[in-house]
């Protein structure tokens, strides 16, 4: 059995813990439950996300006990930094920063995050002071490769995909993921953009908006990307449209891993993982379905009740969280399996590792 002292030293890229168990590369050694915790303390205090040192969200994860660090602390550390990006296409920027950050941050693996906007559209909601502090335009990283990147929703689901302003950029990303991303995670609509893209699947209106918490089957256990789900597990939707699970099943590079018999397809996957499409919202923290009801309800809009959400359906009540687990279980499988275990550290073009 090793001793923690046998252990510390070993390159941090290589290291994956279990309860008792520690995996270095391929090799699995069995270890006390003492040994244990003390390497999940020590991979704790050198695995963290890495973000710009004045970053709004980084202040509120800091308070929530999640470990942040800022770029000049991280360039002391020799170890492979996993290079995610995130293509914000939400109006209210900050929000999402601070969920998907939060949602990233239960692995042992030091992640370094840029954030991405496109050029071709001017934010409302976000100042441009924010924007050009935080963030880099396509045109500034297109010349980079990602280990991951995360494409989001965005508020546009009701127009026709080459209605939005930015679709003919949004083209070229999706293109350009092709050679410099290993795995790409679309979110909502940016996850029915990717299945129109590379697929030629059609997005559909549905007679009511889906807006709510519902539960959700997983229907292949042998995908590492749901391992570690319950047979049943809940997850927010907020959407006018959907792309349907029989139009995906005619697809054979697409898998549907957990679908709704309210909400519909919740998670698909293609190409070995290197397409992940989220048609939900995992990332959602407990009160962003509640701004959104009490927006659209002080507008005057037409909007029902989020759906298992408020405590006896009274929006008076704090609202339940029912989905952090398993959401925060998919990100840590997509980041494990489908980015750290698969980009080879060296990183080269993608298609090379995939063979096409």
């Amino acid at each position: 059995m090793w001793q923690i002292s046998s252990i510390a030293y070993l390159p941090h890229r290589y290291l994956f813990l279990s309860k008792t168990n520690i995996f270095y590369g391929r090799q699995k050694f069995e270890i006390s439950v003492a040994a244990s915790q003390q390497v999940a303390q020590r991979m704790e205090n050198v695995m963290p996300i890495k973000t710009q040192s004045d970053l709004p969200a980084k202040e509120i994860l800091e308070k929530e006990n999640i470990f942040v660090m800022d770029e000049s602390r991280a360039t002391h550390q020799d170890i492979r930094v996993i290079e995610i990006g995130i293509l914000n296409l939400m109006p209210l920027k900050e929000d999402t920063e601070l969920q998907l950050l939060r949602s990233l941050s239960n692995t042992p693996l030091q992640i370094n995050v840029t954030f991405i906007t496109v050029s071709s559209h001017e934010s409302k909601n976000t100042s441009m002071s924010h924007l050009n502090k935080f963030y880099e335009t396509f045109d500034g990283v297109k010349n980079r490769y990602f280990d991951g990147l995360i494409i989001t929703g965005a508020p546009v689901e009701q127009m026709e995909f080459e209605e939005v302003d930015y679709w003919k950029e949004m083209c070229d990303i999706f293109e350009w993921t092709k050679t410099h991303v290993t795995s790409t995670m679309h979110l909502c609509w940016g996850a029915q953009a990717g299945l129109y893209y590379h697929y030629g699947l059609k997005k559909h209106l549905l007679d009511k908006k889906v807006f709510g918490v519902f539960e959700h089957h997983v229907m292949n256990r042998k995908v590492p990307l749901v391992r570690g789900f319950d047979d049943y597990f809940m997850a927010p939707h907020s959407r006018h449209t959907e792309v349907r699970a029989e139009d995906i099943r005619k697809i054979p590079d697409l898998t549907i891993l957990a679908e709704s018999d309210e909400a519909g397809v919740f998670l698909a996957i293609a190409d070995e993982g290197r397409r992940i499409f989220v048609m939900g919202h995992p990332e959602y923290d407990r009160v962003t379905l509640d701004k959104e009801y009490k927006r659209d309800k002080e507008k005057g809009l037409p909007i029902d009740l989020p759906v298992n959400y408020y405590p006896d359906d009274d929006d008076t009540k704090k609202p339940r969280l029912e989905w952090r687990s398993h959401g925060n279980i998919l990100y840590s499988n997509w980041l494990n399996y489908y980015v750290y275990q698969t980009t080879p550290y060296e990183f080269i073009d993608t298609a090379e590792i995939v063979g096409k």
